[in-house]
């Protein structure tokens, strides 16, 4: 049972990643190549301590990872399974679009 409780844990962190407007804008941002901080502060219109912030969060739970060249850091999606995940979460959006359109509870 240990196990399994271990499990959902990790699903949970997982999810959390996804689970912010500024963290999937930023996973949007970067899905087609890897992008300095900065590059991503342009596009999201974010503060760079904001930015930086979920950066942080996004790499803790496994979803992006950095690289430093010169006094760069480049952020990509750290493999084809998260491009593949968001690629499905448009899918699954698309089939329930109008169902989400009638929850009850206020997402920001």
């Amino acid at each position: 049972m240990q196990k399994q409780t271990s499990d959902f844990d990790m699903k949970m962190k997982l999810i959390h990643g996804f689970s912010n407007k500024t963290r999937m804008q930023i996973l949007e941002c970067i899905k087609a190549e890897e992008k300095t901080v900065s590059q991503i502060i342009d596009e999201t219109k974010g503060s760079q301590s904001n930015i930086s912030q979920h950066l942080a969060c996004l790499k803790g739970c496994g979803i992006i990872v950095g690289r430093n060249e010169g006094k760069y850091m480049y952020y990509s999606l750290r493999n084809q399974n998260i491009r593949d995940l968001l690629e499905m979460f448009d899918v699954v959006l698309e089939d329930v679009e109008k169902t989400i359109a009638c929850c009850d509870r206020h997402i920001d």
